[in-house]
């Protein structure tokens, strides 16, 4: 294996003024020492590369660094500038500057020395021999850890020293445990930069840090008991954390890799609050996470699961942005409604007449800047489906798409289909080979550009009118509901609203239901009704089972349920988590007979519902309100009777183990039939 940097790659006078002229020299020298073949091809992935993110560091330093096919051997040049020059960190010019060169198939000893070299950077005294040295072959030498530059002694990567766990151990005190994740879009530098830095922060502050990185030769999980004893969580990344869903419910600080570089201390302070304030995020398969701005970023496990879990987390990303809009939008428009009554839809522009002792004139303002909320919900929908598939390139033309289908009258359906169109339509773009000097230009530029014109013209001229018509249709249908059609479709809708309690069921019969206040009509109003009365079933449920039999729960799920009555009165079925993590074979079939009895009857009964969201705190603007709350109180009776039901022949249940009756909810097991 050739040496990493000789003296020939080492350049103590480097005199260029600009970044790109710093890459040239340096890159000139290994293209003089038979490790690069194509300099312009090189600097070409160098450019891109630093156009994604600027490779300046805090502490004076720049390392530009890509992988090339340009590069035939890893190779390391250093140059140290007298002037300084900008790479865009945020404490100045760098003086000491690395070109890192990898091969786009470089093997794991190269990449492991690389990501030595990385961590060897953040200490100050490495740092401060390098710009003392005098001698090339010597720099070249030091660099290569064949000079001692004072390190500290190795331990397993991101770990507290075992002395200090030991004497933390045994003054009686368990330490703070945070697990990271760390990578960059490259993987060679940024990745295990933010890694040493984060687990030296821990040292100092007396927290155990353990970090996996998601370098370019793959990554070694963290050992899940490592993950399950840990208090918090801190991602530093900018391509996607992968395998995400092993950190769920923890306490997450989620920043770019250069925050974990710059400002580890502030990141674990910040990791040490949200578990003190008991904040859980909220990790799905795929969140979207950080990107690369190419749109190439890693996209984890998802891309390679079933296809129906791949198309249920692009939808899940567009609903989950179009929520706030939804939520803004409609009880602005509901408020309106309260205060001037349903003929203010109908008043003038608020820009040209408002009287502000006017109430109608309030009420249409509140109901104008609704509805400019409302105007973005297709737009927002399509776009970070797109985005979802795609990453940023694919924002444009999803938000193009989503325009197109409210021009068309195409409506949430066309939305929909604009936004997977979009995210295809540039996936396949982004399996175009191209050159180097337009990899640069291709996510902000080329890839908007075509993929904008393609999905315009399919949904102007191919998909938007047959989409508006079975929109139309949809909405007939809606509107033409009655008798036993009504009463199955509020069934459908509560059991999935309750079966997952704000997962991807409940998720997409909530989008189904806003989708229709866009253009209300009778029916759709109808379904809204029922999806949000549904959905206050299962905490309100669980908060009466606790209060009617205490001694089936557990102390902590008593204090729970005191909190669910105010969670279930405000439409947030997620209340209701706890008791179906706790006991999913009891709570979840409960609150699916308790949710399917709410929707059937409120559909029979005809309640209808602008607002989106709001629970019994938009009950005057129901239509039939009483019928309304009584088919929420139906379905909770519903529910509590059969959670304290099974909950209690459960506790009946003989028990050989005989903790029976001790465990509360918590114990999941089906009782033995005999």
């Amino acid at each position: 294996m050739s040496e990493l940097i000789t003296a020939e790659l080492v350049d103590l006078d480097l005199s260029a003024a600009t970044k790109d002229a710093a890459a040239r020299s340096l890159a000139e020298r290994m293209v003089a020492a038979h490790r690069v073949t194509d300099l312009d091809g090189f600097l070409a992935d160098v450019s891109a590369r630093e156009a994604q993110m600027p490779t300046g560091l805090d502490g004076g330093i720049g390392i530009p660094h890509c992988r090339s096919e340009h590069v035939n051997a890893p190779t390391l040049a250093f140059g140290r500038s007298a002037a300084g020059i900008d790479f865009g960190a945020a404490d100045g010019p760098a003086d000491l500057v690395f070109l890192i060169a990898a091969p786009a198939g470089a093997d794991d000893d190269h990449l492991t020395i690389l990501s030595g070299l990385a961590r060897r950077l953040m200490d100050p005294e490495f740092t401060a021999a390098l710009r003392a040295g005098r001698d090339p072959a010597a720099v070249a030498a030091l660099i290569r850890g064949e000079e001692p530059a004072e390190e500290p002694a190795a331990e397993e990567e991101g770990t507290a020293p075992e002395a200090e766990t030991e004497t933390a151990e045994a003054a009686g005190s368990v330490p703070f445990r945070i697990v990271a994740v760390t990578s960059c879009p490259t993987g060679i530098a940024h990745t295990y930069m933010a890694a040493e830095s984060l687990a030296a922060a821990g040292r100092a502050e007396g927290v155990e840090v353990t970090v996996e990185t998601q370098g370019s030769g793959g990554f070694k999980k963290l050992d899940p008991a490592v993950i399950a004893a840990a208090d918090a969580v801190i991602w530093a990344h900018d391509v996607e954390v992968r395998e995400r869903t092993r950190f769920r419910g923890k306490p997450l600080v989620d920043v770019g890799v250069k925050a974990g570089i710059n400002r580890p201390a502030e990141l674990i302070a910040e990791a040490r609050r949200k578990a003190e304030r008991g904040e859980i995020a909220a990790v799905s398969e795929a969140d979207g996470g950080k990107d690369s701005g190419d749109g190439d970023a890693d996209r984890s496990g998802a891309d390679h699961a079933h296809f129906g879990v791949r198309l249920r987390t692009y939808l899940m990303s567009g609903v989950s942005y179009m929520v706030p809009f939804v939520a803004a939008g409609g009880l602005l428009i509901a408020l309106s409604f309260a205060i001037g009554g349903y003929e203010t839809a109908s008043a003038k522009s608020v820009a040209d007449h408002f009287v502000w002792g006017e109430a109608d004139s309030w009420a249409a303002l509140l109901n104008q800047i609704g509805s400019a909320a409302f105007a973005f919900l297709v737009p927002v929908l399509a776009g970070y489906i797109a985005y979802g598939m795609a990453d940023r390139p694919a924002l444009v033309p999803g938000f193009v798409g989503g325009s197109i289908a409210l021009t068309v009258n195409a409506g949430f359906l066309g939305g929909l289909v604009a936004g997977l169109l979009a995210g295809a339509v540039v996936m396949a773009i982004q399996r175009v080979p191209v050159t180097a000097t337009l990899r640069g230009i291709m996510p902000v530029l080329v890839i908007p550009l075509i993929a904008s014109a393609v999905v315009g013209f399919l949904m102007f001229i191919v998909v938007g009118k047959p989409i508006a018509s079975l929109q139309n249709a949809l909405t007939d249908w809606l509107n033409g509901l009655s008798g036993s059609n009504a009463v199955i479709l509020g069934v459908v809708l509560g059991l999935m609203m309750c079966f997952d309690m704000g997962g991807p069921l409940n998720k997409v019969a909530y989008a189904f239901a806003v989708g229709g206040l866009a253009d209300p009509t009778d029916g759709s109003l109808k379904v809204m009704a029922a999806v949000m009365a549904a959905g206050m079933v299962p905490p309100l449920a669980m908060a009466l089972a606790t209060t009617v039999r205490k001694k089936l729960f557990t102390k902590t799920e008593r204090e729970n349920g005191r909190a669910a009555w105010v969670l279930g009165a405000s439409f947030i079925t997620e209340g209701a988590i706890p008791f179906a993590a706790a006991d999913p074979l009891r709570v979840i079939p409960s609150v699916m007979a308790g949710g399917a009895v709410t929707g059937a009857l409120s559909m029979a009964f005809g309640a209808t519902l602008r607002a989106p969201h709001g629970g019994v705190f938009v009950v005057p603007l129901i239509g039939e309100p009483f019928l309304y709350l009584l088919a929420i109180a139906a379905g909770t009776l519903v529910a509590t009777a059969l959670v304290v039901l099974l909950k209690g022949a459960r506790r009946a249940a003989p028990d050989p183990a005989g903790a029976a009756g001790a465990s509360g909810s918590g114990d999941s097991r089906v009782p033995v039939v005999a």
